[in-house]
């Protein structure tokens, strides 16, 4: 990833023995170099290059193995001449604008293992021929806004094992598309589009599916309890539609999943303590649901032990990314202040691809705390997001035992009583807890949590002393303690915590601080006992002008004794300069008082 700049389309002429060429994530503009056909790999994804290609880049002796004009600004139909390159493994172009008819021709490319088509305006005509790539394993048609019902041709394609048809307008429903049949497949995507009905259960007889992504579609019904005999499911990801009842148990049948995301539907019931045996799941999302119940302590045993999943993804081969698989990466680690969001700033496909890889395999990207060490190590990191629902009851002292998770997020419930003491145990980064019925003591052991960078307990019915040890947690960036109107003490004057705002503390009448004025928001502010009337607001400035008024008054008063004296006595000259000084000396008095006042601003 650099910034380099200017044109490519002749600048590789003379580079007659070149064989790779990337150019990947830069700001190159202009037309393409139109000899990259006699290279084996070529990339100028992420840039800004723009116009046709041309038929004759690929000339009759295509050397490329690899060919990568992803996200750029390339316009027109794609050249039918491109099936000159019969070597070709991997085409990717995607997030462009290409439109007319995908070439029939790239069905005689034999040795195509990756085709990505994706965020174009491709025609929504699937040619058959593509059936008969025999290697194909990769097949991304996302955002190219077919519409309608889904093709059928898709449900032929018995040779990929990845599917991603996100963002295409698709609508109704998906139990006639035959899609079940693609028995090989491992990663099925239908997520934004505009599918109904009910989940297919026959989704349950793709027996090798790890990833299967159905958010943000308008399916309902409940969630079929087949899809717990998805054994070697990795991440499912219903989140974002229109599904009713209750979590199937057979969901905690499924060892080697490591997302579980639910959010934003209309599930109803208890969190099922089955879940709890699903000791790989170190990233489950039910937030914005009608769930009811307590928190079961068994979910506490959540990704106790990922390592069989990981070791089994370092063993497998690595399946050709797209950028498609970028967006599922920001999907799934999405969370409010969420570890991950510093990776969105710098997020290229090469990036996001490292990212992708390293969390399936299970290596760390981020430093963590881990308990009892006071070095920090790179270890992957789960969170826990079960806010906005209708949970009750206390929190299990058994959530100590989640040692793999960074973030809990259980805001907006009707959990209560203390908050227990083991939540000091855990590698927090995030703790949200707001918006509750928790009371007792804030447990000292927060304090703890060295790498806590975001506290929220606000709006609960916490009492006793304010926590002054909190102080110590040196990477909070963001705090809030604000209503909870029983805690009382003194919030000290130097350190973190005198780093935040009044917000952060608003509601607690017995809380002080000689640094912040808090107020009980709901009360109006007191002014010395006294009501003032309209117009008897002063300010600092405001005194000054009226001890400037009165100076001058005084002056003036002075003035005109001396005048009398002077036409009495007859000396005007000397009364007249002894007057025009004392005005001088007068006037530039309180304009020094103003410049001293208003902290060195000059008038």
């Amino acid at each position: 990833m650099n910034n380099f700049i200017g044109r490519i389309d002749t600048y590789f002429d003379g580079c007659l023995n070149l064989m790779y060429l990337d150019l990947s994530s830069n700001k190159f503009t202009g037309n393409i170099w139109t000899g990259f056909s006699r290279l084996v790999e070529f990339s100028v994804s992420e840039n800004r290059v723009s116009g046709l290609i041309p038929a004759s880049s690929f000339s009759d002796n295509c050397n490329l193995k690899g060919l990568d004009l992803s996200v750029n600004m390339f316009h027109g139909e794609v050249p039918r001449e491109i099936s000159n390159c019969k070597k070709l493994v991997m085409l990717n172009l995607w997030g462009n604008k290409f439109s007319g008819p995908i070439p029939s021709e790239l069905g005689s490319i034999s040795t195509l293992e990756g085709l990505l088509l994706g965020n174009n305006e491709f025609s929504r005509v699937i040619p058959e021929s593509l059936l008969y790539l025999n290697n194909l394993a990769v097949l991304d048609l996302s955002y190219n806004n077919f519409g309608g019902r889904l093709q059928e041709i898709f449900g032929r394609f018995r040779q990929l094992k990845s599917l991603v048809l996100q963002g295409n307008s698709y609508i109704d429903g998906l139990s006639s598309s035959g899609i079940h049949k693609l028995t090989n497949i491992s990663r099925l995507d239908l997520s934004y589009n505009n599918f109904s009905g009910h989940l297919p259960a026959e989704f349950s007889e793709m027996v090798g599916l790890k990833f299967l992504i159905l958010a943000y579609n308008q399916f309902t019904g409940p969630i079929p309890p087949q899809y717990g005999d998805l054994s070697q499911l990795q991440a499912l990801d219903l989140s974002f539609n229109r599904l009713i009842r209750s979590i199937p148990p057979s969901i905690g049948s499924l060892r080697s999943l490591l997302w579980l995301m639910l959010a934003n539907n209309s599930l109803t019931g208890e969190i099922p303590g089955e879940l709890g045996n699903c000791s790989s799941l170190l990233w489950l999302n039910l937030a914005n649901n009608q769930l009811s119940g307590r928190f079961p302590p068994e979910l506490a045993n959540i990704g106790r032990n990922p390592t069989l999943t990981f070791e089994s993804n370092r063993r497998s081969n690595v399946m050709i990314a797209g950028p498609s698989d970028c967006l599922v990466t920001k999907r799934l680690l999405t969370m409010d202040y969420s570890p991950f969001g510093f990776i969105y700033t710098i997020l290229t496909r090469k990036i996001c691809k490292n990212v992708w890889d390293q969390l399936l395999q299970g290596y760390g990207f981020f430093q963590v705390c881990v308990k009892g060490s006071p070095v920090r190590k790179y270890r992957v990191s789960g969170y826990l997001q079960l806010s906005g629902n209708q949970l009750t009851g206390e929190v299990p002292s058994d959530i100590g035992k989640m040692q793999h998770f960074s973030v809990l997020h259980l805001s907006y419930n009707q959990f209560n009583g203390e908050l227990p003491v083991e939540i000091g145990n855990l590698p927090l980064v995030v703790l949200n807890i707001s918006w509750n019925k928790f009371s007792g003591q804030i447990p000292r052991e927060i304090g703890n949590l060295n790498c806590l960078q975001n506290l929220d307990l606000s709006h609960n019915n916490f009492s006793g002393i304010f926590p002054t040890n909190l102080n110590c947690l040196n990477e909070l960036s963001k705090f809030n303690i604000s209503f909870n109107p029983q805690i009382a003490g003194q919030i000290p004057n130097i350190g973190q915590l005198a780093t935040f705002e009044e917000e952060s503390y608003l509601g607690n009448p017995l809380l002080h601080s000689r640094l912040l004025k808090l107020q009980d928001p709901t009360v109006p502010p007191l002014n010395s006992g006294k009501q003032a009337l309209p117009g008897e607001e002063e300010s600092e400035d405001g005194f000054w002008w009226k001890a400037l008024l009165m100076e001058y008054g005084c002056g003036m008063a002075f003035g005109m004794v001396m005048l009398c004296i002077c036409v009495v006595k007859v000396e005007p000259k000397w009364v007249v300069n002894n007057v025009e000084g004392l005005h001088q000396l007068k006037a530039v008095r309180p304009w020094k008082k103003n410049g001293s006042r208003g902290g060195g601003r000059t008038i």
